[in-house]
């Protein structure tokens, strides 16, 4: 008989901050073939369809949105739980997508086909290019605005080691995980291989600590020497 899947390691309704992540793929394939049937239709109401499908997940939460239900409900128990992201990344996704596909449908409601119909293929565009790629542009947009926000490579610049019990004057690679993140586990193991066993700070139990060094996304691994300056970022 045929493996069945592993049980889920997270509650896709209840555990908000990871997502499995296929499930924004299959999200992104929808609204895709979507708003690529209301450009080649000329269809401006589905694209405020799409719009509304959009904000009710984002504002009332994953049950309520129709695409997220049907991958979690249908597809994830005959596939297993995939790996395991941040859900920040996608959530902004899904607001840009929001505002794109709300414009095109006003677009359309004003008399500007045109406008609605590039509005509606820049979706269509980009969702499908994530579905099929994984590439998601609101995903790198999000990471950018992080590093504008001042997380750019090499920051934090300093971390404090004694809030995390590392002895004074002894370096560390300090590394911010989330008990649920495949991604961060893999680095974990990773890191100890190459013998350098991380100090980790888990953000669901020290949030004090990820806003402190500004942590936008896990995971996050850096090298700090011991009088706790960041020398080099692992990984994030």
């Amino acid at each position: 008989m045929p493996d069945r899947p592993s049980p889920r390691s997270a509650d896709p309704y209840r555990d908000l901050s990871v997502i499995d992540a296929r499930a924004p793929r299959f999200n992104q394939a929808v609204v895709g073939l979507l708003s690529l049937a209301a450009v080649l239709a000329g269809a401006w109401p589905l694209l405020g369809l799409v719009a509304l499908q959009l904000g009710l997940g984002l504002w009332l939460g994953r049950r309520f949105c129709l695409p997220c239900v049907a991958y979690f409900e249908l597809v994830q128990p005959l596939l297993g739980e995939g790996p395991l992201e941040d859900s920040r990344p996608p959530r902004f996704a899904n607001q840009v997508g929001v505002v794109f596909t709300g414009a095109g449908a006003l677009a359309g409601a004003a008399g500007m086909p045109l406008l609605s119909a590039a509005l509606g293929g820049i979706v269509a565009a980009l969702a499908l290019l994530s579905a099929a790629t994984g590439f998601c542009t609101g995903c790198a947009l999000y990471r950018l605005a992080a590093r504008l926000r001042g997380l750019r490579p090499g920051t934090p610049l300093r971390v404090d080691l004694a809030d995390l019990g590392v002895a004074p004057g002894r370096g560390a690679v300090v590394q911010f995980t989330h008990p649920l993140c495949a991604e961060c586990h893999e680095l974990e193991r990773r890191l100890l291989q190459a013998g350098q066993a991380p100090v980790l700070v888990d953000v669901t139990r020290r949030p004090d600590l990820a806003r402190r060094y500004r942590v936008a996304s896990v995971p996050l691994a850096v090298r700090v020497d011991g009088a706790g300056a960041v020398l080099e970022r692992l990984a994030g």
